[in-house]
């Protein structure tokens, strides 16, 4: 079968022989699996390879955030743009064409990240589509000056308002100021939630209260959300269908949630993720992400999804031929359906971001991370890692 491109855009899937275009571009995946592009949905581009410039390492969620928070003083225009540029490259080579990217936004670095962010969102439009997220990582109330920081900061062109559920004291209205900013600026909204293997921490129920009192559903998203995963299933359960009913997307960060979480167990360590067969279960948008890329949080990472995901097929035991497909799911359709991508997937008319696998089948693909042979953004080849050809223009 054959991928007709015309401009940007899938203007048809059939056999080769079908082709009857000069102004066409045609892709023959020879057996070999295309798949639209992948979508990264929560990762910190402004905190990424940082792991040089760390004096100590840390074993702790504290600690990581009180190491990030140092490291930060020093960051410059220059520092944040060639970090970040470095996991660009390497996510654009790993097939992905969307991002979504939460930069810090409070009185240490204060709008420097933000304007950075921008002007890679320019530079790099043609490569992939970047969201940004204006993200208050030392919280709201406990650093004065980030609520209007963060009102800037949307003003500039930020894609969506974050939020971070476990840093101000006052939760309810750390998120009544995040959700007044996102109904302000008419964006969604991207929180970090319940990041702790804490039972007790569970500011996901007011999140879910607020997202339906302010008619956000399928507007807002949570990251981390490790609490749940400490839960009696008997409890979980039914915040659960709650977070199905509310469409709030669940974005599992199994790098990091595994490495901070279930520190302080002495045994049966607890694997410190969020509930995915539960929240799958029962109808929840769940997809996963990188989050960070070798730095105090995560000092791991490759910008490649399927790296993340295949962490999460072992650790979630999601092993089964249907579970692949599911966790090729996560990284294509339904985060795209998160982050609100219009005219995307493998089907006439959608954008032509595509990428195309040295693999014939789902399972290898995931499995073995198979080589991204070449990736077009808008029909555009932007990527390949392959000596062969299967990108062409068509002949007659």
């Amino acid at each position: 079968m054959d991928a007709v491109i015309q401009g940007g855009r899938i203007a048809s899937i059939q056999p080769h022989q079908d082709l009857a275009d000069d102004d066409a571009t045609s892709i023959d995946a020879r057996g070999r699996l295309l798949l639209p592009g992948l979508i990264e949905p929560h990762i910190h581009l402004d905190k990424a390879f940082l792991l040089p410039h760390m004096k100590e390492d840390v074993s702790s969620i504290a600690e990581a955030i009180a190491s990030t928070a140092v490291l930060k003083r020093s960051f410059t225009k220059t520092d944040i743009a060639e970090r970040a540029k470095q996991t660009l490259y390497q996510a654009i080579a790993n097939g992905v064409t969307h991002m979504r990217c939460h930069v810090e936004i409070d009185p240490i670095v204060r709008l420097l990240g933000m304007e950075v962010m921008l002007e890679l969102k320019a530079q790099f439009q043609d490569r992939i589509t970047l969201q940004i997220v204006a993200f208050p990582q030392e919280g709201i109330a406990k650093q004065p000056g980030t609520e209007e920081l963060l009102r800037q900061a949307m003003a500039l062109g930020a894609d969506a308002i974050g939020g971070i559920t476990y840093q101000d004291e006052d939760v309810e209205m750390h998120l009544r100021t995040v959700f007044n900013l996102a109904r302000e600026f008419g964006t969604p909204i991207d929180l970090h939630a319940d990041f702790s293997d804490d039972p007790q921490m569970l500011a996901i129920r007011t999140i879910i209260h607020m997202t339906e009192a302010y008619g956000l559903q399928g507007r807002v998203s949570v990251g981390h959300l490790t609490s749940l995963g400490s839960l009696p299933p008997a409890q979980a359960e039914p915040i659960c269908q709650a977070i199905a009913k509310a469409a709030i997307h669940v974005m599992t960060l199994p790098a990091t949630d595994l490495y901070l979480n279930g520190r302080n167990d002495t045994h049966r360590l607890r694997r410190g993720l969020t509930p995915v067969a539960m929240l799958l279960k029962q109808g929840a948008n769940v997809i996963y992400g990188s989050n960070n890329i070798q730095n105090p949080f995560t000092p791991f990472g490759t910008a490649d999804p399927l790296d993340t995901g295949l962490l999460l097929a072992q650790t979630a035991h999601m092993g089964s031929k249907t579970d692949a497909l599911t966790l090729l799911d996560m990284a294509t359709t339904r985060a795209a359906n998160a982050l609100g991508i219009r005219n995307y997937g493998l089907r006439v008319g959608a954008d032509a971001d595509l990428v195309l696998f040295e693999a014939t089948d789902p399972r290898s693909a995931l499995y073995e991370r198979a080589p991204r042979s070449f990736v077009w953004k808008r029909g555009q080849l932007v990527a390949s890692t392959s000596k062969t050809t299967a990108f062409y223009p068509v002949q007659h």
